[in-house]
């Protein structure tokens, strides 16, 4: 693949957004927003759908080893666990999708505090009406590629409930400069990891991750659902070895990918090791995706924007365009009736 046809097939160039990442990162992070003061949070409730609700995903697992309860809904209906305690963030990078507007309008039953994080829409226009405090952040190209934007952005405005170090975060971003040097469309050759990886995938790729990169793990499927237009599975390392590895037993055209992070826990480690074992033993070919070294931030970001690029390009290769997605397009519509 050459630069050539990439800017061909991906007619909307989203591409270019995925090589400006670690700006947009940094600069997201820099921006003043006004800083909500929510006090006594105990508990923290993402809501979004698709690529915002990946966003409550990444948190989710960022704050996987804070005292703060978290969970992610995608859907209708927040759970009935939410009380004065808890503050709700309410993501839609449209502005104009029904399952948070619909979360939103049961506000006014809720002694929960809300937060809204959107491009506008009708998402803004009922948080403004209803006295929510609302947060604008700015679509780039698409929800899912406006993905750094929206996570460092509410890392900033949420700093006083979102418990995370500034060493951390910058972390994050210079690690993903480093990155982009590998991954970005000006370095489309053999050494790059995201194109290697999405030359690798010619079958159905079912994607281990042990449970603190579940987020990553989920973004990529998602990813390659939207851009490759491609069907991906994803499994639980340690829940894997209790069922879903048997299905290996039988020949087929998936494929493992196995996500890990660079300093995983040691019994995951072991569990690592004896599927490779297996796979090796059946003479079943997988690849392995490393995180970065540092935080969890790092390691998130970072593998996401790896996987993400593979998607880019698995699809370039596909000789699909990336940004349509008229699945999606087609329910919408039917929604809106």
């Amino acid at each position: 693949m050459n630069l050539e046809e990439l800017k061909k097939i991906d007619s909307k160039k989203i591409y270019k957004v995925y090589d400006r990442w670690p700006d947009i990162a940094k600069e997201s992070y820099e921006q003043q927003f006004s800083k909500p003061e929510f006090d006594d949070i105990d508990q923290i409730v993402f809501a979004g759908m698709g690529g915002s609700g990946t966003i409550g995903d990444t948190f989710s697992s960022i704050l996987s080893k804070n005292d703060i309860h978290t969970s992610v809904v995608k859907g209708y209906l927040l759970p009935k666990t939410v009380d004065e305690n808890t503050l709700v963030v309410v993501t839609s990078v449209s502005g104009n999708t029904q399952e948070p507007l619909l979360i939103l309008e049961n506000s006014k039953n809720s002694k929960a505090k809300f937060i809204v994080f959107s491009s506008g829409g009708m998402i803004k226009e009922y948080a403004l009406k209803n006295k929510i405090n609302f947060q604008e952040v700015k679509m780039e190209h698409s929800p899912r590629a406006s993905f750094p934007k929206y996570v460092f952005s509410i890392l900033k405005t949420l700093e006083s409930v979102i418990s995370v170090k500034k060493s951390d975060v910058s972390d994050a971003i210079s690690k993903m400069e480093i990155m982009r040097k590998n991954i970005f469309s000006n370095n489309l050759n053999e050494n790059n990891a995201a194109l290697n990886l999405a030359k690798w995938i010619t079958g159905t790729p079912v994607l281990y991750y042990p449970w603190g990169l579940q987020s990553a793990a989920i973004r990529f499927k998602n990813s390659l659902q939207e851009n490759s237009k491609l069907h991906a599975i994803t499994e639980d390392v340690i829940e894997a070895c209790h069922n879903g590895i048997v299905s290996w037993e039988r020949n087929s055209n998936m494929q493992p990918v196995l996500i890990q992070g660079h300093d995983d826990y040691f019994k995951t480690i072991e569990r690592w090791r004896i599927i490779k074992e297996f796979f090796n033993s059946k003479q079943i070919e997988y690849k392995e995706i490393s995180s970065v070294e540092g935080n969890i931030i790092s390691k998130i970001i970072n593998l996401i924007y790896l996987l993400d690029y593979a998607s880019i390009y698995h699809s370039v290769i596909s000789g699909i365009d990336p940004s349509p997605v008229s699945a999606i397009d087609f329910i919408k519509e039917r929604l809106s009736k």
